[in-house]
């Protein structure tokens, strides 16, 4: 791909992308920095197109396109190649729109999608070492307002860790989601969509002296699984989060890396990893698309190149000795 910077662009253009930047500036008031960005986008593109022997009114689609094609062949990361095809296709609007020319020939180009970032994941050993310290705290805790936060905080964790709630569906759980049946909840999620959820005998474990407390101090009048301290509504995202990482730091955990998400994320990461089924997992997280369920392969899959590198006898191993005859 060539640059402005080789090739010299002519005048005709520059005064068109000039134009174009006086009214990014003059109507919606781009800052400087921002004029200073897409004048140099806008720059390497005329280059390439000046390297073609044409200018800004006679470039077409298959142009726009090459233009991309070679951003992407220099390793341009996707998001700055983005940012590029967005001030192109904005400049060919801007032109189509003032007359100068019949189309918008970038219009239709889908430029490059963001990588996805994997979810944060904590590993099973990190997980039972949390659960681990939650425990520890509920047979430390002195009868009354601490045992209850010992024993509530305790359920949340064991919970979260054993289905995989999402926040909002964990702290919206009535008490008469558990009262049932605590072997299963039915969860209303996204969209309004209801799932069964499988609760682990460990978590069950948990939740009955949390519940029994629960009923016999009558907190949270009776209608919720996980009200907070001193009120009669739902429990909120921002204490909870707060406990579990306040109790991570106890356990010797990175504070930072805990969040109820988190947690989502090692319960599909950790079935995974022990053979679950992705559809089994999806149903279970309650993803409409099982396409969102499969970042977590992705997750397992950076795993096992890191054990294969790590471990693997003849990983990283390369025979620099050159073949025989040479």
């Amino acid at each position: 791909m060539t640059s402005s910077a080789s090739t010299e662009i002519a005048p005709s253009d520059r005064r068109l992308i000039e134009r174009f930047l006086e009214m990014m500036s003059a109507e919606r008031g781009l800052a400087k920095n921002s004029l200073t960005a897409y004048r140099t986008d806008l720059g390497h593109y005329s280059g390439f197109l000046a390297a073609q022997g044409i200018g800004l009114k006679q470039a077409e689609t298959r142009h726009v396109q090459a233009w991309l094609a070679g951003a992407e062949a220099e390793g341009l990361a996707r998001t700055t190649a983005a940012r590029r095809l967005s001030a192109v296709k904005q400049l060919h609007g801007f032109l189509h729109g003032e007359g100068i020319l019949p189309d918008n020939p970038a219009a239709i180009i889908q430029g490059p999608k963001p990588a996805r970032p994997l979810p944060k994941v904590l590993s099973a050993a990190e997980v039972a070492q949390l659960l681990a310290q939650a425990a520890a705290e509920v047979q430390e805790a002195e009868e009354g307002a601490a045992q209850f936060r010992a024993l509530r905080l305790t359920a949340l964790l064991e919970v979260l860790a054993a289905t995989g709630l999402r926040v909002s569906e964990l702290v919206g759980l009535s008490l008469r989601a558990v009262e049932a049946d605590a072997s299963f909840l039915t969860i209303r999620g996204k969209g309004g969509r209801e799932r069964l959820v499988p609760v682990a005998a460990r978590a069950q474990a948990a939740l009955r002296p949390y519940v029994a407390l629960l009923k016999k101090t009558g907190r949270g009048g009776g209608r919720y699984l996980f009200p907070p301290p001193g009120a009669g509504g739902a429990a909120t995202p921002p204490p909870l989060s707060g406990g579990l990482k306040a109790l991570a730091g106890r356990a010797g955990l990175a504070a930072d890396r805990i969040s109820p998400h988190v947690l989502r994320h090692a319960f599909a990461s950790n079935l995974l990893a022990h053979g679950a089924d992705l559809r089994a997992v999806q149903q279970m997280l309650g993803h409409a698309d099982i396409a969102t369920t499969q970042i977590y392969t992705h997750v397992q899959a950076d795993r096992l190149r890191v054990v294969v590198e790590r471990l693997h006898p003849l990983a990283g191993k390369v025979d620099k000795k050159p073949p025989k005859g040479q």
